[in-house]
């Protein structure tokens, strides 16, 4: 947390300093959330509240205005997911007078499903959410996933079949368009003005662990699935063999930059989502529990002797293949990497999500966040009457510093 003055005076709750985009303090919440989940330690609930309630924008859907020249679908999606780990995971509610988890869960999805483009590449979300941002013209593989790792959520929460349609709807286009390969590598994006034939095959960490949270949500809404199991095998594998090479058996890497020492501010982050939802996927398919765990402990054991840097010596690396040889870089990334692989082999003294019908708590709206939210310099014609009726129908339905101190997660 030392990163972060949200909570100091002239600070804004929810907002990470520069060089940090907003959307990572939403993920960086989604770390705190899973860190109160496995040790109960309240210490920081308080200031993720705040955060979280405070960035909600005046429709309740995590669209800021103060964000417009950077959000993307991605950005408001990383919101989205922390509002739904804190429903599934009981996290305490807000006060009655203020949004509450599901539903802005909910507002985000349903914002989303809204600007789903038909117009370019037969479907799927665009990069980014204005036209004047640079990256509208592109459609990326984590925007994508994002929206069908949220409402396959939602859909074993609510129970809601929607967000069921909704989320194979999301799988398919992205296999269609080639996002995703045959053998499960997952893709970056491709560009509207060539129809997305010109699939970017950069490899992140954090798609492939999407999918693959979203996919074993899938498997349970759909009383265990053969083709939803397979659909789990078949990503874990290709994960396994792509982002824990053999040079360090076991070590996660971020293949596309690590190695080439060309990782950005973004980048350095990712390794926690993949580990966050590789983490969830076993209470969703016990099954991969042994060959996950296998993957998150050597990784685990990795990214801790890598925090050792800084002037307390306890600042976490990246580079969690070189040991204890501190890489000496530093940042949120880094360390909401180290916490969330380290306090991930927690997972089996923990609970799995709740939902609706299993003792979750929080209030939901279907309709939240349905008035969507539209380009403003798009002509209104640019809006179908078939998006608007499809819209219709569904709204009728940290990082905690001194990280060497939780080395006992690793005995």
């Amino acid at each position: 947390m030392t990163f972060y003055n949200g909570n100091q005076p002239g600070g804004v709750p929810g907002n990470l300093p520069a060089p940090y985009y907003w959307w990572e303090c939403g993920a960086m919440f989604g770390s705190l959330l899973d860190y109160y989940h496995y040790t109960g330690d309240d210490q920081y609930n308080d200031i993720v509240t705040e955060g979280m309630l405070f960035q909600v924008g005046p429709d309740n859907d995590y669209m800021t205005p103060n964000q417009t020249k950077t959000e993307g679908n991605d950005d408001q999606g990383f919101w989205g997911l922390a509002a739904m780990s804190a429903a599934e995971q009981k996290f305490p509610n807000p006060p009655s007078d203020k949004p509450q988890w599901l539903a802005l869960a909910q507002a985000v999805f349903n914002t989303q499903a809204l600007r789903w483009d038909t117009q370019y590449c037969n479907g799927g979300l665009r990069w980014q959410i204005f036209s004047f941002n640079t990256g509208y013209d592109y459609k990326n593989t984590i925007s994508n996933g994002v929206f069908f790792n949220l409402g396959a959520r939602l859909a074993l929460y609510t129970g809601n079949q929607t967000y069921a349609d909704w989320a194979e709807k999301a799988w398919d286009w992205t296999a269609a368009v080639g996002m995703m390969s045959q053998d499960y590598h997952f893709y970056d994006g491709a560009h509207t003005t060539l129809n997305c034939t010109d699939v970017n095959k950069q490899q992140w960490t954090y798609n492939s662990g999407v999918y693959l949270l979203g996919a074993a949500n899938m498997y349970n809404l759909t009383n265990g699935s053969d083709v939803w199991r397979d659909r789990i095998n078949n990503i874990l594998n290709t994960t396994n063999g792509f982002f824990f090479p053999p040079t360090v058996p076991n070590v996660m890497v971020e293949v596309a930059c690590e190695p080439f020492n060309t990782c950005d501010t973004d980048n350095w982050s990712f390794k926690a989502y993949l580990a966050r939802w590789m983490a969830a996927t076993t209470k969703m398919a016990p099954w991969t529990y042994d060959v996950i765990m296998e993957k998150l402990r050597a990784s685990a054991a990795a990214a801790a002797l890598q925090c050792s840097g800084g002037s307390s010596g306890t600042l976490c690396g990246m580079k969690w293949t070189d040991g204890a040889k501190y890489d000496g870089t530093t940042g949120v990334g880094q360390q909401m990497s180290a916490l969330e692989v380290i306090q991930s082999l927690l997972i089996s003294k923990v609970a799995g999500p709740v939902t609706n019908s299993t003792g979750g708590t929080s209030k939901g709206d279907p309709s939240a966040g349905s008035g969507g939210t539209f380009d403003p310099t798009l002509p209104q014609g640019a809006i179908q009457k078939k998006d608007r009726v499809g819209a219709g129908f569904l709204t009728t339905l940290i990082i905690v510093s001194g990280i060497g101190s939780i080395w006992w997660m690793l005995a």
